[in-house]
């Protein structure tokens, strides 16, 4: 049995890494990616996964384009880490996988609402998409079967001192998704920093020197280095692809229900995820949220996989 899933997503780097490793999964049946204004906009997003699509030769997953800003804020984008096109200048093909006519909203209320079994949906970027879909349509909730989100901070954020960027340009529809009921893990920075493209990782991915594996080096090579300044890392954190190595192989992964809720009132610390790891407020848990990655473990499934394509 293979899990249908639907993959909404920002591409940038590390969300091409994380739609390559889908691609790579028999285990998982892509329903289709829609995109949303995140890491550059959206006429950027949708072209991108478009891209990503051509250059596996995947052109039977539908693309659509969603939403261009966020619910009520203006749109902060991060062509600082991913560059000005989110994927490089020139470096993956022209795109021949045609961008659907449908609106990743639509799309997603209906794909939901017709597929006989529940979906888990993995969102890898600002969930811009997913709330304003569960607004229009919140008899939706009950055909997820799961919501598994990179996103938020149990300590230290990435565009402010306390708020992560997927959570912070658009906090509200974060707020909308996490009072949903719908089952959420979260994998926020606290875990994915633990997960560095360090340089010997990406001497074992260009070693398996694919047209693809040989792109996606010369991408990642580019990548993570304001994080590596910043925080002094070994190597880039590869935040987005964690969503699908956890659907494909859970076991690496650990981490404890809390009760977590999006702040959207503070100037100093809007976006931030306040996750009650002690159960200090006895409010009742609503996500999973992963603390510890087996970053070897990842890497090992990462590279055999990119391998297949």
């Amino acid at each position: 049995m293979t899990q249908p899933i639907l993959i909404d997503c920002d591409p940038g780097i590390d969300d091409a890494v994380a739609l390559l490793l889908a691609f790579a999964a028999p285990e998982l049946e892509i329903l289709g990616i829609t995109t949303v204004a995140g890491n550059v906009p959206l006429d950027l997003t949708q072209a991108n996964a478009r891209k990503i699509c051509t250059l596996a030769n995947r052109t039977d997953i539908p693309v659509y384009a969603g939403c261009p800003r966020p619910m009520l804020r203006s749109l902060i984008t991060a062509e600082a880490v991913h560059g000005q096109t989110g994927l490089g200048e020139g470096l993956l093909p022209d795109p021949t996988v045609p961008l659907q006519p449908q609106h990743a909203v639509e799309a997603l209320v209906q794909t939901l609402l017709n597929t006989p079994q529940p979906v888990t949906l993995a969102t890898l970027g600002p969930l811009t998409n997913l709330a304003l879909a569960l607004i229009q349509a919140p008899q939706i909730a009950t055909h997820i079967d799961e919501i598994v989100m990179m996103g938020g901070a149990v300590t230290h954020g990435n565009v402010t001192p306390s708020a992560e960027f997927n959570i912070a340009v658009d906090p509200h529809a974060a707020h909308v998704v996490f009072t949903s009921g719908i089952p959420i893990t979260l994998l926020g920075l606290d875990a994915t920093h633990q997960v560095l493209t360090t340089q010997e990782r990406l001497a074992a991915m260009r070693a398996i020197a694919t047209p693809i594996t040989d792109k996606i080096t010369t991408l990642l090579t580019q990548y993570g280095t304001l994080d590596q300044e910043r925080y002094g890392l070994m190597g880039g954190p590869l935040h987005d692809p964690n969503v699908i190595a956890y659907l494909i192989q859970p076991s690496l992964y650990k981490g404890k229900p809390c009760h977590v809720e999006v702040e959207l009132t503070s100037p100093i610390s809007l976006g931030r995820t306040v996750v009650d790891w002690w159960n200090l407020s006895g409010r009742p848990t609503n996500a999973t949220v992963i603390d510890a990655i087996d970053a070897d473990g990842f890497y090992n499934l990462l590279l055999e996989r990119l391998a297949q394509l």
